[in-house]
């Protein structure tokens, strides 16, 4: 019994070697034959493009010049036009560079803090005829309801009327004294005296405005729930003193000015000191110290 199903597993095992060495052969004379006439298509579309291309040819040729030709002066324009605006951006650019130098030597950073000094007594003289203070009534009804909805208010006075104006003429001697300041910028007592305007402004908008100003006055017994409330110019004024504080402080200690001790100065005059050419062989050639004689060169001999 076992040695019939050994011998029946032989056969089959010899069979299936058999199936499987002619597939290779089968593969390989399909795939010849499935070359060859891939070679033939190929070699037939060819043909019918080349003949094809021959009748196109020509018309595609003539109609490719006729186009060139009428492409020609557009394409040519637009180059120029490039060329026409590479030719402007660059002389924008050394224009702008040119001022951008001429610019940082006039705009020194004394005379950018004087000016941030000037446009702040500017400013303070305007907030003078801005509102800055208010009476509203009914505040408390108000409270939960949207911005839109806003109180009624009576009693609004601008901040000049606080005062009687009296800090229009300080801002104006502020920027007065500013002026003269930037012709003359080791002057830096100055400084001190804007840094002191400004002071004087704020110590004037708080004893005399921020009083004036919260007090509802007549209209707390004429109106029920009347409270008095600042406005945007008791902040303007009071923004616009701070600068000239703080101009005046920056231009007195003149953060900008870098101080050079003894040491620095001999460094940098060293460091600016012309040097001699370096020397090269065919200078050296050029000007070589003349040739001794003999007798210079060689030592006489002692008898």
């Amino acid at each position: 019994m076992i040695a019939a199903v050994g011998h029946w597993t032989r056969k089959v095992d010899r069979r299936l070697d058999r199936a499987i060495g002619k597939v290779p052969e089968a593969l390989a004379d399909w795939t010849r034959v499935a070359d060859r006439r891939l070679s033939r298509l190929a070699g037939r579309i060819e043909a019918v493009a080349q003949k094809r291309w021959r009748r196109v040819r020509p018309v595609f040729v003539r109609w490719a010049r006729w186009i060139g030709k009428r492409l020609r002066p557009v394409a040519v324009a637009v180059l120029r036009t490039f060329a026409a605006g590479e030719r402007w951006l660059r002389r924008a650019g050394r224009r702008a560079v040119n001022a951008t130098t001429r610019l940082s030597a006039l705009i020194t950073p004394q005379r950018a803090i004087l000016g941030v000094a000037i446009a702040s007594g500017l400013c303070l003289i305007a907030s003078q005829f801005v509102d800055y203070r208010a009476v509203e009534i009914g505040q408390p009804g108000y409270a939960g309801l949207p911005e839109v909805a806003e109180p009624p208010t009576v009693g609004v006075k601008t901040a000049g009327e606080a005062h009687s104006y009296l800090l229009v003429p300080l801002a104006l001697l502020a920027a007065l004294i500013a002026v003269p300041a930037m012709r003359r910028p080791k002057r830096r007592a100055l400084g001190r005296a804007i840094a002191a305007l400004g002071s004087a402004g704020i110590a004037l908008i708080l004893l005399v405005d921020l009083p004036a100003g919260l007090d509802a006055g007549e209209q707390a017994s004429r109106f029920s729930g009347a409270t008095a409330t600042l406005e945007d110019g008791f902040f303007a004024e009071l923004a616009a003193c701070g600068g000239l504080i703080l101009a005046g402080l920056l231009y007195y200690a003149r953060p900008c000015q870098t101080r050079t001790n003894l040491y620095a100065r001999v460094v940098s005059a060293l460091r600016r000191r012309p040097r001699r050419r370096a020397s090269s062989r065919g200078r050296a050639t050029r000007s070589g110290s003349p040739r001794r004689s003999d007798g210079a060169s060689a030592p006489a001999s002692r008898p």
